[in-house]
């Protein structure tokens, strides 16, 4: 195994929280060995170990801000086709509905594997640019036992967070679907879960008006547990509705959207500890009202920030641009905004090895051409990001 320290950082941002040690290093050090991070301290300590000097390599970060790599933990990425004329015309003010995600469907279905993969691999190497070294990716647009397990095996080969999603919309009858919701959900909770449960760690539905009510979903996630599926939710998206307190009730690790919310679905969302994933880049695309972050912190729930990235309500890859959005419309500081697409990412999937930089996490890491993580905001649309480590090994470098 290789060694690497890396030393005088300017800050280094670690998402430590309580005992685990400082989140905020300033002119910091740290040493990776082989896929994990092996100390953390300041450089002038580092000066003063034998083991650290003694590291195979030396990288000098030249004074500039360290964090850990994003962990983007909603997105849609196995599809064909774009929809930016549907962009287009929201932004001529025509409202945001579910119904556009029935054209992909098809566009979708009529795409080879290779197609699928070649355009998802395009999508995980702008998202590794941009400094996301862990991404979950749902199925969603096959709607048919067939093409939702293969989307699902497209995913599979580019992240072992990969989402069961066939509750996303119900297929009408002239694509092939059953032509009504009870019908598709039985379709959904049999065949369709037998062919992808071998390919999914998670099962997640849109339950919203227009798509799946809550005991579809309970039924949905019922089946899915029992298939071994841990269980997620999309969620009071278009309007308030049952879907947040459901996700709190069954204790799922996340429900994601969550931009109409009640004092039930917060005090819901604090007490279950499901972690809140907002998706910015949605209001941004949709002009639809932004969640209240500020709210959900206050109150101590535990929030997260994801791209959402997919070809009709948001088709950015850029977990930098959603922490802009976050401060900018959300009320969210830099720091918070950060943790929220690093350690609260992690979080929503169920992970503490990602996310975070501490002793023993995967040495995932993301170099800024900044001297602070605050640049991220403060710079919208800069290209910050100078080094990437993904698992201890530089995938991205200009140092």
């Amino acid at each position: 195994m290789t060694s690497t320290l890396l030393t005088n950082i300017g800050e280094l941002l670690t998402g430590r929280v309580g005992d685990e040690g400082p989140d905020l290093v300033a002119d910091a050090a740290l040493v990776v060995d082989g896929a994990r991070v092996a100390w953390i301290g300041t450089a002038a300590e580092a000066r003063e170990r034998p083991d650290a000097l003694a590291a195979d390599q030396h990288v000098d970060a030249g004074g500039r801000a360290v964090l850990p790599g994003f962990v983007d933990s909603h997105s849609h990425l196995v599809f064909a086709g774009d929809r930016a004329d549907e962009f287009a015309a929201r932004m001529a003010g025509e409202s945001y509905a579910a119904g556009g995600i029935r054209r992909t469907v098809g566009l979708t279905r009529a795409a080879t594997d290779e197609a699928l993969l070649a355009n998802a691999t395009r999508l995980v190497g702008e998202m590794l640019r941009q400094g996301t070294t862990t991404v979950e990716i749902k199925s969603g647009y096959g709607l048919t036992p067939y093409d939702e397990a293969r989307s699902l095996a497209v995913a599979q080969q580019l992240t072992p967070e990969t989402t069961f999603l066939g509750a996303h919309v119900v297929p009408a009858a002239a694509d092939g679907g059953a032509g009504d919701a009870a019908a598709y959900v039985d379709l959904v909770t049999g065949p369709m879960l037998a062919a992808c449960a071998p390919y999914a760690r998670w099962i997640d539905v849109f339950c919203e008006t227009g798509a799946f009510d809550a005991d579809q979903a309970r039924a949905v996630l019922a089946a899915g547990a029992a298939a071994g599926l841990r269980g997620r939710l999309h969620a009071n998206q278009l309007g308030p509705g049952p879907g947040v307190r459901l996700a709190a009730e069954l204790g799922l690790a996340a429900v994601d959207h969550c931009t109409y919310l009640d004092d039930a679905d917060v005090d819901a969302l604090v007490d279950s500890g499901t972690v809140a994933t907002l998706l910015p880049g949605v209001e941004f695309s949709t002009r639809q009202p932004y969640p209240d972050a500020r709210r959900l912190i206050d109150a101590g729930a535990h929030v997260a920030i994801a791209s959402d990235c997919n070809p009709g309500s948001c088709f950015t890859s850029s977990l930098p641009f959603c922490v802009a959005l976050a401060v900018r419309e959300m009320g969210m500081t830099p720091t918070e905004a950060v943790h929220a697409a690093t350690r609260g990412g992690a979080r929503a999937l169920d992970r503490d090895d990602v996310g975070v930089l501490r002793v023993g996490a995967d040495a995932d890491l993301v170099l800024l051409d900044a001297p602070s993580h605050t640049h991220l905001a403060y710079r919208p649309g800069v290209p910050l990001v100078a080094g990437v480590w993904q698992r201890g090994r530089p995938v991205l470098g200009r140092v």
